[in-house]
């Protein structure tokens, strides 16, 4: 199955709205999403987890675009609390960098709650 896209949401640094996220069912759990034209070095995640205990969120390790020191780190998990907020970022480009401009992102199974990808300005 394809990942589903997620569009981050700019911060300029101006009044911003606060996005209420996408809800993380069992589709995403078992697909994944993608940040398609991902800027790592600029994209932060807020991961909200309503499981009834900690879940992983995996942030998946780029293709044969980065330098092989980097992609040889493997992929990164990050625990979110049962009932927690997590903010995960901003990325390393050689690390998570896929072919095409994309940023991969996976769920532990069972993970329910909501992810919001925002983009970060160039400077605030």
């Amino acid at each position: 199955m394809p990942r589903t896209a997620l569009t981050p949401a700019a911060l300029s640094g101006a009044d911003v709205a606060d996005p209420s996220g996408t809800t993380i069912d069992s589709t995403l759990v078992t697909n994944g999403i993608v940040i398609n034209t991902a800027d790592p070095s600029r994209t932060v995640l807020r991961v909200t987890n309503s499981a009834g205990s900690a879940k992983k969120v995996t942030a998946r390790a780029g293709g044969k675009d980065g330098p092989a020191w980097m992609r040889s780190q493997g992929d990164t998990d990050v625990s979110v609390a049962a009932s927690g907020t997590r903010w995960i970022g901003p990325f390393s480009e050689a690390r998570y960098l896929q072919h095409g401009g994309k940023l991969n992102i996976d769920f532990e199974s069972g993970f329910t709650g909501t992810i919001t990808a925002f983009k970060l300005a160039r400077s605030l």
